[in-house]
């Protein structure tokens, strides 16, 4: 076989390998049982060669699940041993040091045998709905309040589900008919990887992975290098403020390029809080790495090698919080990373970086029982939902898209079908996104209340309600957003809070900032807001 034929070969070999994690990702949409992840695909999935490197990724998912689960199949496989590794097992963890940031995100790793031979891993990460505890919030002032803490350990061994897990998961959870069920969903969707790479190996006629794992990492790395070889060289910082739980939050980072990889150092970033927003190192590195592959390799597959030429590094604070630390709501200044990171490149790299948008998903977990003399149901319901997107050099800003996250908009059925309440209001918040030569993305305003005869508590998540994304290059901020009653009592940004009977919960989400001197802007463009309701001239 010829040189050219070989990697002809290889390189069908690799897109044939990304179709099969992207069918184990799609088992795990159809079969799981939280809203978000069937509606959301608030996952991932992916397949590792025998050392845990990460040979491909499936399309759908998020950079938070997908780039931590890269680290974490390596932990799996020190925790676990090669020795007590066998056909039809496995193993599961949401430890948020060693998987992805906090314990409502469940890992799942499976090792691939063929013909009792090791050849890879399928890993998958998804959110579930409930891991007891508090619940999904911010209030939590330890990982011990936080819910059930699952160490790496096996969720089945040759086949054999572990039954004590699984009752010991239903006595601990407030939803355990959703939270067993994920779990199953998980397993079976890494037993679908593994079926469709043994029938790929079957057709290929391959005994292991090896020459197309060399292949891919070698292709990889080298596009990688090769964009880094064409960056300026040295070192540029940026700091965002954001809203905090109880006080601003300060977040620092220094970018520096040298001939062979881009280095990000979190140090001067605040430190630990008392509650539950702070980040495990692992998930500050998933949302770096990300927002250097935008800016620098934005069509290269993502991968061990893809990965490798990007450092991470921070000492102990906000964004490297050591265990026993809370952090529940991990994600919401994991999402503003990117914004942080990309503002340090944006004076390395002038005219090719968004101005910064939403960031952190505005998630709402709402426990809605029936009002004291009703009869009703209770249920536990996550929503999530999306702000805007920063303006881009050349183009308005997305509106009510997730950036960084990626996750899908839930659908507002499917979001009343989980439990008794009404969403009377979704629809795109009129002058929201910063004016600038390109306009911010919008972002939403959405309006939540119980059935009646019900009321409801929620857990806030929110951020940039007293500091808006910023615009970039003259273009101004976008609107910051706002939680209130229907009545317009403001409520707090973070925590747990209650609804009345009666009463509706009004979400104002931010939009993204502008790019560019407004006084540049097409006036067709201006136009067009204006026809479309976009924009009304009555800012926020």
């Amino acid at each position: 076989m010829s040189d050219a034929t070989r990697d002809i070969r290889l390189q069908v070999m690799w897109n044939r390998l990304i179709s099969v994690v992207e069918e184990q990702a799609m088992t795990l949409l159809r079969t799981a049982f939280s809203t978000s992840v069937r509606e959301a695909g608030d996952l991932s999935a992916g397949v590792f060669d025998p050392e845990g490197r990460m040979l491909a990724q499936a399309v759908t998912g998020t950079p938070g699940h997908v780039n931590t689960m890269a680290e974490a199949v390596g932990h799996f496989i020190e925790a676990i041993g090669r020795n007590d590794m066998f056909p039809g097992d496995t193993y599961v963890t949401n430890d948020p040091w060693l998987g992805t940031g906090h314990l409502h995100d469940i890992t799942m790793v499976s090792p691939s045998f063929r013909n009792g031979r090791l050849v890879g891993f399928f890993a998958c990460t998804a959110h579930v709905v409930d891991v007891g505890g508090r619940g999904f919030g911010a209030d939590g002032q330890s990982v011990y309040e936080e819910g059930i803490q699952i160490p790496i350990m096996k969720f089945a061994e040759r086949g054999r589900v572990n039954a004590d897990l699984v009752r010991i998961l239903r006595a601990n959870v407030r939803e355990p008919g959703q939270v067993v069920g994920d779990f199953y969903s998980l397993a079976a969707c890494n037993d679908v990887g593994h079926a469709r790479l043994m029938a790929m190996l079957d057709e290929t006629g391959s005994e292991t992975l090896d020459e197309l794992a060399a292949f891919i990492f070698a292709r990889t790395r080298a596009a990688v290098i090769e964009r880094i070889a064409a960056l300026p060289r040295g070192a540029w910082s940026n700091r965002l403020t954001a809203d905090g739980y109880d006080a601003p939050v300060t977040l620092a980072a220094r970018v520096e390029i040298t001939e062979d990889g881009v280095n990000v150092d979190f140090a001067g970033s605040d430190g630990l809080s008392r509650r539950g927003i702070n980040v495990p190192l692992i998930y500050t590195k998933a949302y770096a790495c990300y927002a250097l592959k935008c800016a620098v390799a934005p069509d290269i597959p993502n991968n061990w090698a893809s990965l490798a030429p990007f450092g991470v590094s921070s000492p102990e604070n906000i964004l490297n919080a050591p265990r026993p630390a809370p952090v529940s709501l991990r994600h919401v200044f994991g999402h503003l990373v990117p914004d942080l990171v990309l503002g340090a490149l944006a004076q390395a790299l002038p005219g090719r970086i968004l101005a910064e948008g939403a960031g952190a998903l505005w998630n709402v977990h709402i426990s809605v029982r029936p009002a004291p003399g009703h009869a009703g149901r209770r249920a536990e319901i996550l929503m999530f939902n999306s702000g805007g997107m920063g303006a881009r050099p050349a183009l308005d800003g997305l509106s009510a898209t997730a950036f960084p996250s990626g996750v899908m908009t839930m659908p507002v059925e499917a979001t009343e079908n989980a439990g008794p309440i009404v969403v009377w209001r979704k629809e795109l918040r009129p002058d929201s996104g910063g004016d600038g030569e390109f306009r911010g993305g919008l972002g939403q305003i959405i309006e939540i209340a119980a059935l009646p005869g019900h009321e409801f508590d929620f857990s806030a998540m929110f951020d940039r309600t007293l500091h808006p994304p910023r615009g970039r290059a003259g273009g101004e901020a976008g609107a910051a957003g706002r939680v209130t009653l229907d009545d317009g009592t403001p409520l707090r940004p973070k925590g747990w809070q209650h609804v009345p009977v009666g009463r509706r919960l009004v979400l104002e989400l931010p939009g993204g900032g502008g790019y560019g001197d407004p006084a540049r802007r097409d006036p067709a463009a201006r136009e067009r807001d204006r026809l479309r309701g976009y924009v009304t001239g009555k800012r926020p």
